[in-house]
């Protein structure tokens, strides 16, 4: 048999399967990296997540994983974060984790963001360093360098995190990849970032809504922002990448502790897209209304304000209509993946397109199969 190294690869022989863990495994992107770490055959996935127990639904990578869970390729584990003990318990006998855990960046609330995006990331940091982890590939986000005024077109990783962020979110997740990049190197602790761009794919929750008010198309502003959308199977890929550049002595010295913008490469107008998308769906021409940001800004505002004032009588916060989505949605968010190509070795391997196809296709069979069942 020939000699092993540290990716778990070996030299003339077969490859030998280690244990890697995903957190937050039972998320949209988290659910392909899973599947693609199983299909590589090189990997056993420790799945953690909050539930108490795994519930499988339809979909070739939940039939993927619950093959993995039956013949002990993967294992789940009912872990929060937040929780250091069940964290250091989860990650023992593992070699790399992928850190995909974050709050629901639809509530802007930052205890809890704080609470799980910073707090949660050290835990998994401190874990790591107990159990011996080698790797440590953390999912970031574009947004940390995002401050809701800046429109930002090809932005690369020399620019700075902002002194103000739009959200909770973004912020918390700066304040957490920070954390992530300075453990690079401390107790033999490998750490990288990949900062995806606006993902999508099938399972996200892009496209129900989508769906929902398909026959209208509402522009917010001017309508000629741009956006970087990535399908996420070049954000897995980008994972993946991460990983093994860590893995040789020459990509740890290039690689550990950075951040990594990970996109398709196809800048294009994020309403052309979203208008795509309701094409693909089947509406065609969808009426088409454009909503002034001198409107829209204002009443985001004020539906803000009266969530703050009337939260204690049950009203639900709002997630679509407030001051940073209209941020989000109004201005140029486009990103360099110059340096991802040159040191991680990462390309996107599935174009936009075929990308778009391949989740409309997904969501219409899940949504036959939904509504045969129900019949």
């Amino acid at each position: 048999m020939g000699s092993q190294r540290d990716d778990g690869s070996v030299v003339g022989g077969r490859p030998e399967t280690r244990w890697c863990a995903v957190t937050g495994a039972r998320g949209f992107m988290a659910r392909h990296l899973v599947a693609a770490l199983l299909r590589s055959g090189e990997w056993r996935v420790r799945v953690t997540d909050l539930a108490p127990a795994i519930v499988l639904g339809p979909g070739e990578n939940e039939a993927l994983l619950g093959d993995a869970l039956r013949d002990g390729r993967a294992v789940y584990a009912s872990v929060d974060i937040c929780n250091l003990h069940q964290v250091t318990k989860a990650f023992e006998g593992v070699d790399v984790v992928f850190h995909t855990a974050a709050a629901d960046p639809g509530k802007n609330n930052f205890i809890l963001h704080y609470k799980v995006n910073v707090e949660g990331t050290k835990n998994v940091i401190d874990a790591c360093k107990t159990c011996k982890v080698k790797r440590l590939i953390h999912t970031s986000s574009s947004v940390v360098v995002f401050d809701g005024v800046h429109g930002l077109f090809n932005a690369n990783e020399s620019l700075p995190y902002p002194d103000k962020f739009p959200d909770a979110y973004a912020q918390t997740k700066a304040e957490a990849e920070k954390l992530v990049m300075k453990a690079n190197g401390i107790d033999g602790l490998l750490t990288c970032c990949i900062r995806p761009g606006s993902i999508f794919g099938p399972g996200d929750i892009f496209l129900p809504t989508l769906d929902r008010y398909g026959r209208t198309h509402f522009i917010v502003g001017n309508g000629k922002n741009c956006d970087d959308f990535v399908y996420v199977e070049n954000v897995v890929h980008g994972h993946i990448c991460a990983n093994r550049t860590l893995s040789t002595m020459e990509g740890a010295k290039k690689s550990g502790g950075k951040a990594y913008f990970i996109t398709n490469m196809e800048p294009m107008n994020m309403w052309d897209f979203i208008y795509m998308v309701q094409e693909e769906l089947g509406y065609k021409r969808p009426f088409k209304i454009r909503i002034p940001l001198l409107i829209i800004k204002p009443v985001s505002y004020l539906v803000e304000w009266g969530y703050k004032v009337l939260y204690r009588y049950g009203i639900h916060q709002p997630q679509v209509l407030t001051p940073a989505r209209v941020k989000y949605t109004t201005l140029n968010r486009t990103f360099s993946c110059n340096r991802a190509i040159e040191e991680l070795g990462y390309k996107p391997t599935v174009p936009i397109m075929d990308g778009l196809k391949t989740t409309v296709e997904s969501y219409i069979r899940l949504k036959n199969k939904v509504f045969l069942t129900e019949r």
